[in-house]
């Protein structure tokens, strides 16, 4: 090859060494100027996280904060919060945190409302059924609860009850009537002892002011009859009186009813949202209680229809009995969250009533005292009910309206 061929050569390639070095020197730039952006990019992200959970926590310590934050130095940026009340009645608060860092901007809003207890499929304050009560009430093989179940007390088990969702208790260890291989619970989920939840102690005694505010209250009697017929509410002072009807989107906008130291006597179908609360202006466990003297349930299925927007909430300040009678002697379907203030849900004359089939629940039961609901010889129920417990889904982001809180906040949406 010719001296010019080889200076030819060596000419090309050198060209295409200078072009492949400045397709490497662009690509390494780029790689740089992308890892700068991103890094850029993921601490604004997480200044705007930490943001959202200061708020929250804030919010968590004083329910009615909503000062915000207003470019405060953060993590070598800056962070601004507003909140914003997005539904006075229910508490739903909309926190928006942006956090900036040099050029890069990002935003989080995410929606706390107040945690009530209709969140939970089953509590107990006590799992007895009073205080001066030694026996303790079992949980068997015969009881399934679906959804969330708290007790501060201990988890007490006969022949392997099911419990179909997150269990949590307050005393610790599993209770076992006979051992474990014989008795232990069946859990879906995870069990975590430990837990501190204490019921509110006047729950009830604070609806009025909320019932007087476009709620209905009934007061000056000493019992009240109560037909939920759809959207009618029919109502009575005796048994043998006629119903009067009331049209409950008028009568009570708010969803509220409220019966003032007396005795409700209860059944029907629901349409909407609505809570009913019982009182008692003494110590007798006589005034504040809520029979159940048939079902009651919802106009639209949750379980058949999913999008069903009714939801019903009981609150007693004494018991919620189910009555004994002819309707309820083969089983009672209630469509409810059902909360006992001072006492519990049970079956009236539990250990006396021939054996009635199934407690058909869906939503949840809350309350001090738990009442049994029958008795069982072994592993058969010999009186009263079994109960077949199941939780309403749609309580894990929405509850009746009123419905007693916790304390706490959760949050029902975040977007980023």
């Amino acid at each position: 090859m010719s001296g010019k061929a080889i200076l030819i050569v060596v000419i090309g390639f050198t060209l295409t060494l200078l072009a492949v070095g400045q397709k490497f020197g662009s690509l390494s730039n780029r790689a740089v100027d992308n890892y700068v952006s991103y890094q850029s990019e993921t601490v604004a992200h997480n200044i705007a996280i930490s943001g959202a959970n200061i708020a929250a926590n804030a919010i968590y310590l004083s329910p009615t904060w909503d000062d915000g934050y207003d470019n405060i130095p953060y993590q070598g940026g800056y962070l601004d919060v507003t909140v914003d009340v997005v539904d006075e009645d229910l508490g739903l608060r909309e926190i928006t945190s942006r956090g900036i860092y040099f050029r890069d901007t990002s935003e989080i809003k995410l929606r706390i409302a107040p945690s009530n207890f209709s969140e939970y499929a089953y509590y107990s304050n006590y799992e007895k059924a009073g205080p001066t009560s030694s026996g303790t009430i079992w949980w068997t093989g015969k009881d399934t609860v679906w959804g969330p179940f708290h007790t501060q007390a201990k988890l007490s088990c006969a022949f392997h009850p099911s419990f179909r969702g997150k269990t949590t208790s307050h005393k610790g260890s599993i209770e076992y009537q006979t051992n474990k291989k014989t008795d232990s619970p069946v859990i879906t989920g995870i069990y975590l002892p430990g837990k501190n939840l204490e019921i509110p102690t006047q729950a009830v005694e604070n609806l009025e002011a909320d019932a007087d505010d476009d709620g209905y209250k009934f007061d000056g009697q000493d019992t009240v009859y109560l037909l939920f017929d759809k959207d009618t509410l029919r109502y009575k002072y005796s048994y043998k009186n006629k119903y009067t009807a009331l049209y409950l989107p008028s009568a009570a906008p708010n969803g509220l009813i409220y019966a003032k130291n007396m005795v409700v006597r209860l059944k029907g179908t629901v349409k909407g949202k609505y809570t009913l609360g019982c009182s008692s202006s003494t110590s007798s466990t006589g005034k504040g209680t809520v029979w159940l003297d048939d079902d009651i349930v919802y106009n639209t299925n949750p379980l058949k229809h999913p999008e069903s927007t009714d939801l019903f909430g009981i609150i007693a300040e004494n018991y919620v009995w189910i009555t004994e009678n002819t309707p309820n002697k083969t089983s009672i379907n209630i469509q409810a969250s059902v909360f006992s203030e001072k006492w519990g849900f049970g079956a009236y004359n539990y250990d006396k009533r021939p054996v009635s089939g199934n407690i058909n629940l869906l939503g949840g039961i809350q309350q001090n005292y738990r009442q049994p609901v029958g008795t069982i010889d072994g592993n058969t129920i010999s009186h009263g009910f079994t109960k077949q417990y199941r939780y309403d889904s749609r309580l894990a982001f929405m509850s009746p309206p009123f419905y007693p809180g916790t304390g706490g906040f959760k949050i029902v949406s975040w977007f980023e």
